[in-house]
């Protein structure tokens, strides 16, 4: 089969530049939007999250500045406050800024506020999605995030509050997902992983599967399944940590069964 050409519309000439936020996906630059593309290929500076891999990067001109922003839980990390100063600056050097994040850049990516500091100042910004973690994760075992017979909806919920700003209510999440059949799907939860699992404990049976999938859609992507009161001993035991995403709810189940595991289990993933 011949491959499909895709026509390239180049955005016309902008002599006080312009910002896109690109959501660059879990790290298969396979999982690029074609719209995603065009945008890094088109870009004179890339702000780049830590966890873009570099074959997305590469597919910016030679030309273009690179920057790395990189920011990851419990690490020092470049402050928000001076990746929309830079954003701004280089906007109004005449640049095409592209603000490369991993995942979607409005789903726990900080793209709201990057996009408010920026329309504040005049700027009009134009957002690409990506294929976000909690997606791509489950995805990638084969387990759907809803199901007719098990969920009827999904949470996609953050583990990792803003300083100072209060921790999920554990206890009503579980509540909710157990009454309105929802799966649980959690980011930025590993340090916080016995807690969310004595939380979740309060409203939701000490079976309930778990799967924590860390590096999801890359080569050296690993997971583990266990029942709900197992979560945490599972992830310690396992080494696994972040980047990850937890999944809760019976959707998880059908994989345990795969394996023929009740017990908690770590597969590694087999790249294609």
């Amino acid at each position: 089969m011949m491959p499909i050409a895709y026509p390239h519309h180049p955005h016309p000439t902008d002599t006080h530049g312009r910002c896109t936020l690109v959501g660059a996906g879990p790290g298969d630059p396979e999982l690029l939007t074609l719209k995603a593309v065009r945008a890094i290929e088109s870009a004179t500076v890339l702000l780049v999250d830590d966890l873009v891999s570099e074959a997305i990067v590469a597919l910016a001109p030679r030309s273009a500045r690179i920057v790395r922003v990189g920011k990851r839980g419990g690490c020092k990390s470049t402050p928000q406050a001076f990746i929309e100063k830079l954003m701004l600056m280089a906007v109004h050097e005449g640049e095409h800024v592209v603000r490369l994040k991993g995942g979607d850049p409005f789903i726990f990516g900080r793209g709201g506020e990057e996009a408010e500091h920026l329309r504040a100042a005049g700027v009009a910004v134009e957002a690409i999605n990506g294929i976000t973690a909690g997606l791509a994760g489950p995805t990638a075992l084969g387990v759907p995030l809803t199901h007719r017979d098990h969920a009827q909806g999904v949470l996609f919920i953050t583990g990792h509050a803003r300083p100072g700003a209060p921790s999920p209510d554990w206890a009503l999440l579980a509540r909710t997902a157990q009454q309105a059949r929802l799966t649980l799907v959690i980011y930025m939860g590993m340090s916080g992983a016995r807690q969310i699992q004595d939380g979740l404990l309060q409203g939701l049976p000490s079976h309930t599967p778990v799967a924590v999938i860390q590096h999801a859609s890359l080569p050296r992507q690993r997971h583990a399944t266990a029942a709900l009161e197992q979560l945490a001993d599972t992830i310690a035991q396992h080494g696994l940590g972040s980047p990850s995403v937890i999944v809760v709810g019976e959707v998880v189940r059908g994989l345990a069964a795969l394996h023929g595991q009740s017990a908690p289990i770590l597969m590694r993933h087999q790249a294609a």
